[in-house]
């Protein structure tokens, strides 16, 4: 069985060593080249995608997640039973699953009808994250989804809170995603526009994925195709 893990931070990133942490080092890498965050669904179709094998378990792909995953089930693999992006260093809750590079590689893995659990850490400001409790928490997630039935058409999200250090380990939460929007706000320079809405205070519906993770919870939400 290939266990495939990818993510949109690139294959650098901190957060995809601690994926394969709490996976015991039982992935195969398949990763972007560059760091991709915010690409959304994006894939390549009329550039050439280069392929690096680092090693006998480590891809990096000039290509979006997505290619990443097309990649991996066309054409590297032909045994993936599931599709692990992540951890993403940063929330994906709600409407950034529309946004996210890390959640669109585990719905191109369902359009694939391969299960997959997308894994997000949220950021208090610009807070470092704890990656090594990161991957305990993550483990701990893995262990519940991994186990779960395969419903086709569907794949899960999950988001982990950003505490205090010393902080006992979150509950964790299957709840729905918020649909509310992002904080719509920009500066003007001249005639150029830059995004400076806050994440932190977007709308979070009460008992959706954006409220769960924000009062300190693990947000589990299973997203239908």
């Amino acid at each position: 069985m290939t266990l495939v893990l990818t993510n949109d931070d690139g294959i650098d990133a901190p957060g995809i060593r601690a994926l394969l942490k709490a996976v015991n080092g039982q992935g195969i890498i398949v990763a972007p080249k560059a760091h991709l965050s915010g690409c959304g669904h994006q894939v390549t179709t009329t550039q050439p995608i280069h392929v690096e094998q680092r090693s006998q378990v480590e891809y990096a792909i000039a290509g979006t997640p997505a290619d990443c995953v097309r990649v991996a089930l066309s054409h590297l693999f032909d045994d993936v039973k599931f599709v692990l992006s992540g951890i993403n260093a940063g929330g994906n809750m709600g409407a950034d699953t529309y946004i996210s590079g890390t959640v669109a590689a585990v719905r191109e893995a369902a359009f694939h009808r391969v299960p997959g659990i997308a894994i997000s850490h949220y950021r208090k400001g610009k807070r470092n994250v704890d990656w090594d409790v990161a991957a305990r928490w993550t483990a701990h997630v893995l262990a519940d989804l991994l186990q779960r039935p395969f419903v086709p058409g569907t794949f899960w999200n999950v988001n982990l809170p950003h505490l205090e250090p010393g902080e006992p380990d979150p509950e964790v939460v299957f709840c729905e995603p918020c649909t509310q929007p992002l904080p719509l706000k920009y500066r003007v320079e001249g005639e150029n526009l830059f995004y400076v809405g806050e994440y932190a205070l977007r709308d979070r519906t009460p008992g959706t994925d954006v409220d769960v993770c924000f009062s300190g919870r693990i947000a589990v939400t299973q997203i239908k195709l």
